[in-house]
């Protein structure tokens, strides 16, 4: 039988910068069981649609989550990034979505 999860690598990248904002891609890779490609990859695609926020310090990055975008998937849609992290039990440090997708600063 193969492996699989009900997380994909996308949720299990942002859940895991939601709890460590100043990871590196090799610790965010090594925990989540990935290469450093497939994490550059997924925060790529993170940032481009507004779930993620990476802001340079030095030759580090700190990651910022936006809580208020909604899920992709059509059926669920009505769910928040926030909502989904508290589910993940990594919710924590994310302040509460809202029910439509806004864009932060």
């Amino acid at each position: 039988m193969s492996e699989w999860t009900f997380i994909t690598r996308h949720g299990l990248v942002i859940a895991y910068v939601a709890q460590h904002p100043r990871s590196t891609t090799r610790e965010i890779a090594s925990a989540i069981h990935v290469t450093e490609r497939t994490v550059h990859k997924c925060i790529a695609e993170l940032e481009a649609e507004g779930y993620v926020k990476r802001r340079k310090v030095g030759r580090s990055n700190i990651y910022r989550i936006n809580p208020r975008v909604m899920l992709r998937h059509d059926t669920v849609r009505h769910i928040s990034v926030a909502d989904l992290l508290k589910l993940l039990g990594g919710g924590g440090n994310v302040p509460a979505g809202r029910k439509r997708s806004q864009h932060y600063r």
